[in-house]
């Protein structure tokens, strides 16, 4: 059994964190053909497992993306001088800065639990595991797929059943293994120089928002396309109705990468947060997330756009308000 054996159609619908690709659209695109993703990151174990098995109830094909735990050390007076500056900003939204803590987002935790009770994909993001780890989830018969970005992360994967080659074009946080401003791939190119050095099979993700698009990548080598954006404003997304309006909200004409959310590299719609805090925001994940936090909660709770984190790609103008399947369907390159 491979990660494309899965599918009756080449798409992957993108796990995005945060509460957009929870179970009702894993479970829409699945039942139409594709591989619907949840989202761990952000999630306790316990939540996770519940997801899991609201998706079983309507589908037994899907995947589980978790985010790989970081030990990278952090510039405190950086990190505090950050808080500062977002105090007013928490104060005008009615609350106050989280705590910049640090913290590997449940990981021990969520391996036993999809080791005991496995799930027909688990992928990673932001790092590989080790071999050990990867090999226990594919003993139990798990498909492992690892997000790289560059040619370096593609070369350093120790194992895994496909990977996930994801450009610089994609909405949210780039799946680098490092906190760093590494080089910035376009997914075609990117695609092209991995395909060189490995046989594995190959997702490409990053800003593909047509039939058109998927049919450039899959006749690249790919053997599937991941989507994001583009299921961002079906009704099962899970994505707060502001965000789901700035997609069409003509002020936001423009995507740009920043830390200015989280402490990592991530690409959304830009807007005042962004321009204004996104300068001074230290490398530090998920501190800056968690400090951030009660900011973005707040904000999309009284609908406003300008300080919530709008990830998007770089198709986002394209995300239809339609059901998940009328959008996997309108990605199939026979339907372009």
């Amino acid at each position: 059994m491979s990660v494309r054996d899965l599918m009756r159609h080449p798409i992957v619908q993108a796990p995005m964190a945060g509460g957009a690709s929870g179970p009702p659209l894993a479970a829409a695109v699945s039942r139409a053909g594709g591989l619907g993703f949840l989202a761990a990151g952000y999630k306790s174990a316990a939540q996770v497992r519940a997801e899991i098995e609201r998706v079983r109830r309507e589908t037994d094909v899907f995947g589980v993306n978790l985010f790989v735990p970081q030990d990278a050390e952090v510039d405190a007076a950086a990190l505090q001088a950050y808080r500062e500056r977002l105090a007013p900003e928490a104060a005008r939204l009615g609350t106050a800065t989280g705590e910049p803590a640090g913290g590997n987002d449940d990981w021990d935790a969520k391996v036993a639990d999809l080791l005991a009770d496995p799930v027909p994909v688990v992928s990673f993001t932001f790092g590989c595991p080790s071999r050990e780890v990867v090999e226990a989830f594919r003993e139990r018969g798990s498909l492992v797929v690892v997000t790289v970005t560059t040619p370096e992360e593609a070369r350093s994967v120790p194992a895994a059943d496909a990977l996930c080659v994801q450009g610089a074009q994609a909405g949210a946080h780039r799946g680098s293994w490092a906190n760093a401003d590494l080089p910035a791939y376009e997914v075609r190119d990117l695609l092209a120089a991995v395909r060189q050095i490995t046989d594995l099979p190959l997702i490409a993700a990053g800003g593909l928002a047509t039939g058109a698009d998927v049919a450039q990548v899959l006749a690249a080598g790919a053997i599937a396309a991941q989507a994001g954006t583009a299921f961002l404003r079906t009704p099962e997304s899970g994505a707060p109705a502001a965000h789901k309006a700035a997609l069409t909200d003509p002020r936001f004409t423009a995507t740009a990468m920043t830390r200015a959310f989280s402490g990592r590299p991530a690409r959304g719609l830009v807007n005042r947060f962004m321009t204004e805090h996104g300068p001074y925001a230290p490398a530090a994940y998920p501190h800056v997330h968690n400090m951030t936090t009660p900011l973005r909660r707040a904000a999309a709770g009284r609908g406003e756009q300008d300080a919530m984190a709008l990830w998007a790609g770089t198709g986002f103008r394209l995300a239809a308000d339609r059901p998940a399947a009328e959008v996997l369907e309108a990605l199939l390159p026979e339907r372009r």
